[in-house]
């Protein structure tokens, strides 16, 4: 006898779980939760927010946002992503809206960063699906490689440079004139 057909969560519905400060996200109206990051990828997402936030506060380029913030990025069904770090930039942010809400506009930059429990492939297959919904770049940052992969979208498909200790990350044409050594990210 098949089994009977799940039940999709909306993103309101997600919205409404009495989830109790439990990390999730709602992956193709499936509810997804998470245990609490190590100390690596805590430690290295609040290095990089930093650096980059204060660029980007000193030179009004944007917003930034913290690890549980959530993206709805697509519909039908509802995903409902919150990555490690995301930027929208000034031109595009949002209009002021006085009820709690998902953030309706999808980031132009995310980070994810990955934790030493994390599997490879996932990571990567988040940062896909970032792009998939639009995001125009990724950063994958790996505390225990110390390396910094950088992903975009273009029109052949995807891609990636893997940047080491030794170089130096930049925010292209995403976050004009930011620029930080992979080595500061790690310290």
């Amino acid at each position: 006898m098949p089994a009977p057909p799940k039940h999709l969560l909306t993103a309101e519905e997600f919205a409404a779980l009495p989830l109790a400060g439990l990390r999730s996200e709602l992956i193709e109206g499936e509810l997804h939760t998470m245990p609490p990051t190590f100390e690596d990828h805590g430690e290295t997402t609040m290095r990089l927010s930093i650096i980059l936030g204060q660029y980007v506060l000193a030179n009004q380029l944007g917003k930034m946002y913290a690890a549980e913030t959530g993206f709805l990025i697509a519909r039908n069904p509802d995903t409902v992503r919150a990555p490690d770090i995301a930027f929208i930039r000034q031109e595009r942010l949002p209009s002021p809206h006085p009820a709690p809400r998902w953030v309706p506009v999808i980031p132009d930059l995310v980070v994810e960063v990955a934790s030493s429990g994390d599997r490879p492939a996932e990571v990567q297959q988040k940062a896909a699906m970032w792009l998939d919904a639009g995001v125009q770049m990724v950063w994958v940052v790996s505390p225990g490689d110390r390396t910094v992969e950088v992903h975009r979208a273009n029109d052949s498909g995807e891609s990636v440079v893997t940047l080491h200790e030794h170089e130096t990350l930049d925010g292209a044409d995403i976050v004009p004139g930011f620029s930080t050594p992979v080595a500061a990210i790690f310290g």
